[in-house]
């Protein structure tokens, strides 16, 4: 089953299908995967056999619902189908019967565990993102609240997938995408100037070059050298501001971006006048990951089906 339609982020109107933006070879990942899960006997499986049965998910912690399209691409490879009753990006509450898995039962063991890491952690994400995405919306900043490349290896896709789900950006999705010149650039090619201009040689006029800036010194000599986005790295909320100002002053059409130990609690204290983009590490590093759970039909308890029913009553 393809992944639920969900709200655009900020609020916007309409509702949009963040599976359409995978690549056609993204399923590889969750080939890998399974394949990392089950190298070779599964013994847990030989146990239960191949009878067709039928199991819940079930929510059981509070949040953004994400990883649609890759929970479904871990059963649909097993040979098992999901009927979803909650769409991806409404937020969830516990304990919620989020979905039916059906097929072979070995299978749907099998799928089990790979299946709720993923949706696990992209609903952690998710939520989170939602969270910020909620402080925006209520300061009235026009801004984009961004993760960064602090993800996970193997994970990219769906951390990133995730993020959008909760309504934040993504920044540049890998190294290809946009080039980011930091410290360690500047001092091997041994200015700003430098660093841009070999850059833009090779990235040429479809690819923007940001450049992290420690002072606002630094931050107009990288757009005077042409820098689409400039980072003004580590600034207090007060500096911040008072130096997105100076350098808007000179360089109205360059993008300015703050980042460096933003947190959710101190996220709207940066959301400035002269700020584009605040982007947080947290987001995709060290977030929360949400409870669910994936039980065959027969060990659902009364008191889990009749709860269940009572959250899904009261939402309709």
């Amino acid at each position: 089953m393809a992944a639920m339609a969900a709200s655009l982020p900020g609020g916007g109107p309409g509702t949009v299908n963040w599976a359409d933006l995978l690549p056609p070879t993204w399923e590889r990942i969750v080939d890998a995967y399974l394949a990392d899960d089950t190298p070779s006997f599964d013994v847990g499986g030989f146990v239960v056999g191949s009878e067709e049965d039928e199991a819940w998910l079930l929510g059981k912690s509070a949040g953004v619902l994400a990883g649609v399209p890759f929970f479904d691409c871990v059963f649909r490879k097993l040979g098992c189908t999901v009927e979803w009753l909650a769409p991806e990006g409404e937020t969830i509450s516990p304990v919620a019967h989020v979905a039916t898995v059906r097929g072979p039962r070995r299978m749907l063991l099998l799928g089990e565990r790979t299946a709720l890491n993923i949706l696990t952690r992209a609903s952690g994400i998710a939520t989170e993102a939602a969270k910020a995405a909620a402080i925006k919306a209520s300061s009235g900043w026009a801004g984009e609240v961004a993760g960064t490349r602090k993800l996970t290896p193997g994970f990219r896709l769906v951390e990133k997938y995730a993020l959008l789900v909760g309504g934040c950006g993504t920044h540049r999705m890998d190294l290809s995408q946009m080039t980011m010149i930091k410290d360690n650039h500047v001092w091997a090619a041994g200015s700003i100037p430098k660093a841009v201009a070999k850059a833009r040689s090779a990235c040429g006029f479809s690819s923007k070059i940001e450049v992290e800036a420690r002072t606002l010194e630094e931050a107009k000599e990288a757009a005077s050298a042409g820098a689409d986005v400039v980072m003004l790295d580590n600034f207090e909320p007060d500096a911040l501001e008072a130096a997105a100002a100076a350098f808007k002053a000179a360089f109205p059409h360059v993008l300015v971006e703050a980042s460096g130990g933003i947190r959710l609690d101190t996220l709207g204290s940066y959301m400035r006048p002269g700020v584009d983009v605040l982007s947080m590490g947290s987001l995709t590093q060290g977030y929360p990951c949400l409870d669910f759970s994936l039980k065959l039909r027969k060990g659902i308890t009364s008191g889990e089906a009749n709860h269940a029913a009572e959250v899904a009553g009261a939402k309709a």
